[in-house]
């Protein structure tokens, strides 16, 4: 697995050079077998969270390349299924995450295919896994292509705009009554995935954990049915450094119980 390390601002953030990388074991997916849609010096996304381990959106290394395209990404992904063979290797889950928001790749649509029929060939108990920020699931062929993968994790990490725009910092509009309407289209097929954080950020005070906060989240989770809700804090890097501090797991584990006792299965991790 090579990665670009990238210094700026507070801390050393990191981009995946490869297009495949991995296998790694993931806190919260296991044998995780990663693929990077996005070019391996740049972060290409539409939020710019300030938890981002791959650091700020548009932080280049050198001159930025092109995405890979969809042949690239499926030799790439055949060649380590063979590798992973012969090394007697077996992936958990096939994640798509890597520098930036994976939906944004314009053959998006047609690379999950192509993965979904390479690891039906190499490895069929795999899963599939997009993680995805959800910004453009208001597109009917991305939920459709979403909703064929055993495991699409979709961003929501409030549901108050005012700290979206300070948490993740979309680059364009962005209306978070908008993106749980659209979560809801999912049926229940959908994996909701919220990061929990402390601190400060141009010197004002961030946390999404206030009991308003986590209110207005439960409300959320009860209209959006999830099969599953994936809990977890910072545990690399960040662009601010220390300035972001870490949610206990106990705190973590009190907010589990309450949407455990909505009837949703959920995972922490610290």
């Amino acid at each position: 697995m090579s990665i670009i390390v990238i210094l700026k601002s507070f801390m050393a953030t990191f981009l995946f050079e490869d297009i495949v990388f991995g296998p790694v074991k993931s806190r919260r997916l296991g044998v995780s077998l990663g693929i990077n849609l996005m070019p391996g010096n740049m972060k290409i996304c539409n939020f710019n969270c300030i938890y981002c381990e791959c650091g700020w959106t548009g932080v280049s290394v050198d001159e930025p390349s092109k995405m890979p395209d969809r042949e690239s990404v499926s030799e790439a992904l055949e060649a380590r299924f063979k590798d992973m063979l012969i090394k007697k290797q077996k992936p958990d889950v096939i994640t798509y995450a890597g520098n930036g928001e994976p939906t944004l790749h314009p053959e998006f649509l047609k690379i999950i295919d192509d993965s979904i029929e390479l690891r039906n060939r190499y490895f069929p108990d795999a899963k599939i896994a997009v993680l995805t920020n959800a910004t453009t699931i208001w597109d009917k062929d991305i939920r459709e292509t979403l909703s064929k993968i055993e495991m699409n994790i979709l961003k929501l990490d409030s549901v108050n705009n005012d700290t979206v725009y300070i948490h993740n910092q979309p680059l364009g509009k962005y209306d978070v009554k908008e993106v749980i309407e659209n979560l809801t289209k999912f049926n229940g097929k959908l994996i909701i995935q919220t990061l929990f954080l402390r601190g400060t950020y141009n010197g004002k005070p961030i946390d999404n954990t206030t009991p308003e906060e986590i209110s207005g989240w439960l409300k959320a989770l009860k209209k959006i049915k999830p099969s599953e809700v994936m809990i977890y804090t910072i545990s690399r890097d960040t662009p601010l450094g220390d300035l972001l501090k870490k949610v206990p797991k106990k705190e973590l584990d009190e907010i589990a119980a309450k949407v455990r006792r909505l009837g949703i299965k959920t995972q922490v991790s610290e």
